[in-house]
């Protein structure tokens, strides 16, 4: 059996499919596959954001509790657990290659190609698609770009504050039409992979589309589809500097549309991918997994973005579908990140060693009703230093979120009750909250508030364009 697993990064879970909070987002492509394929309802990250999920996703480990300290230069933000994968963990695509399998990984999440990045171990063949938001590919000057630069920033041009902007449009001015556009390259790449390969059984294909995360910056038909006749400006990096504080009703809904089109487009592009699977006649012997990383905030709670003070589920839950030749349902059970491995090698019947996620396709099978009553959930605070962040717990009733270096400051609630997360009951509950942090204290092994063995070491600035270019840029 092969395996095709595609990571779509904040791809929120409440999308595809029908009787979703924003079911009214244009995604046929991943609508009809979600009618085939078995539908984890309540998937959740186990540490994000990006690099922590992935390597939760690759080695069936927890990467919370923060726990390593390798090196990190050449990156130009710190998080904890923003590194590579420690040697002694096997990674997916290292043990189906020791099974046998031909391994290839296409993406654009250009964290994973970053000095002292290691996670393309185990795959035969990889193609890093560069360009996307910061990476370090394409440079120039000041005027070469500011045509591009300035329907998406106030004025006056504030450069400094536009770093990653910056290097965004020069890695993208050479698109001339929608093929160009990264997540169109990712999966024409990825299919033409299949093509070259699909005699190469058995396989396993990883393909990694940074899209829809930022910045939103569509084909302008496909905002429009759900906010059309603007003529104001496109904020596509929406958390640049914020940038977008006092921002109109009128700025924030094209914001919101901007999100809806990118997602739109990369549907556009996974149907691409799942079109060239049936044409190479590969449906009957594939197993199809969509994952996403995180989703993110378009106006919940009244803001755009993502991070540690916001583990609700529009951020927290994953998308995790799998189309697979004999199954087709929708589990409710709680499952995670780290489950990913255990799972495709037990589909595959390949031995798994010791790993922290479960199988989670009993539940599929009805084998067992569940594999965990609760979700443990960190997320990272970028800085520099000892780590930090906060975690969640979330049951069948309740959702409890708490700084890990400042337990004062926690949230607590119902579910049933308050479905939407906006009133904190915490001070009326202790029992709940005694015991919610009970169960993030196991997690680390080790009381609140919390030190970590993970230091992360000081960045010497947060872009390599700011240091290099700078000056060049005057």
């Amino acid at each position: 059996m092969n395996v095709i697993c595609i990571c779509l990064d904040t791809f929120r879970a409440d999308i595809v499919g029908p009787n979703q909070k924003l079911s009214f987002v244009e995604t046929p492509h991943l609508d009809a596959f979600a009618t085939e394929a078995v539908v984890f309802e309540r998937a959740f990250g186990e540490c994000q954001p990006t690099l922590q999920t992935r390597r939760s996703l690759f080695t069936g480990r927890r990467t919370f509790p923060w726990r390593y300290n390798f090196d990190r230069r050449g990156h130009w933000h710190h998080a904890p657990g923003w590194h590579k994968i420690p040697p002694e963990q096997d990674t997916l695509s290292e043990i189906l290659l020791a099974n046998g399998y031909l391994t290839g990984l296409v993406a654009d999440t250009y964290h994973m190609f970053k000095p002292t990045m290691n996670y393309t171990r185990g795959f035969v063949t990889y193609d890093f698609i560069r360009g996307q938001e910061s990476d370090n590919w394409r440079f120039g000057t000041r005027e070469s770009i500011e045509h591009l630069l300035r329907p998406h920033v106030r004025e006056p041009i504030n450069w400094d504050r536009h770093t990653g902007l910056v290097q965004y449009l020069f890695n993208q001015k050479f698109r001339q039409r929608e093929e160009d556009y990264s997540c169109a390259r990712v999966f024409r790449r990825a299919a033409d992979w299949l093509t070259e390969n699909a005699d190469n059984a058995p396989f396993f294909l990883w393909v990694d589309s940074f899209d829809p995360h930022e910045p939103w910056d569509p084909p302008r038909e496909y905002a429009d589809r759900y906010l059309s006749n603007w003529r104001g400006k496109d904020f596509i990096a929406p958390g640049a500097g914020n940038e977008n504080e006092g921002a109109s009703d009128a700025e924030k809904a094209r914001i919101q549309a901007l999100y809806f089109g990118e997602v739109t487009l990369v549907d556009r592009w996974v149907g691409h991918l799942l079109n060239r699977i049936d044409e190479l006649d590969l449906k009957d012997d594939t197993i199809v997994m969509l994952l996403s990383d995180h989703g993110t905030q378009v106006l919940d709670h009244g803001q755009f973005g993502k991070g540690p003070d916001r583990l609700h589920p529009y951020n927290t839950r994953l998308n995790w579908m799998v189309r697979h030749p004999e199954a087709c349902k929708r589990v409710s059970g709680f499952v995670q990140a780290h489950d990913l491995l255990p799972t495709v090698l037990g589909l595959l019947d390949i031995p798994c060693g010791a790993v922290d996620g479960a199988d989670i396709w009993p539940l599929v099978t009805d084998a067992v009703n569940t594999v965990r009553d609760h979700v443990v959930i960190g997320w990272a605070s970028f800085a520099n230093g000892p780590a930090t962040g906060r975690a969640s717990v979330r049951d069948d009733q309740w959702n409890y979120t708490v700084s890990l270096n400042d337990p004062t400051k926690e949230e607590l609630f119902d579910l049933a009750a308050d479905p939407d997360e906006n009133i904190n009951i915490a001070a009326d509950h202790p029992d709940v909250v005694a015991l919610q942090r009970s169960r993030i204290q196991a997690v680390i092994h080790q009381p609140l508030p919390a030190t970590f063995n993970e230091v992360c070491d000081p960045s010497p600035a947060p872009s390599a364009l700011f240091v290099q270019g700078r000056k060049r840029m005057r």
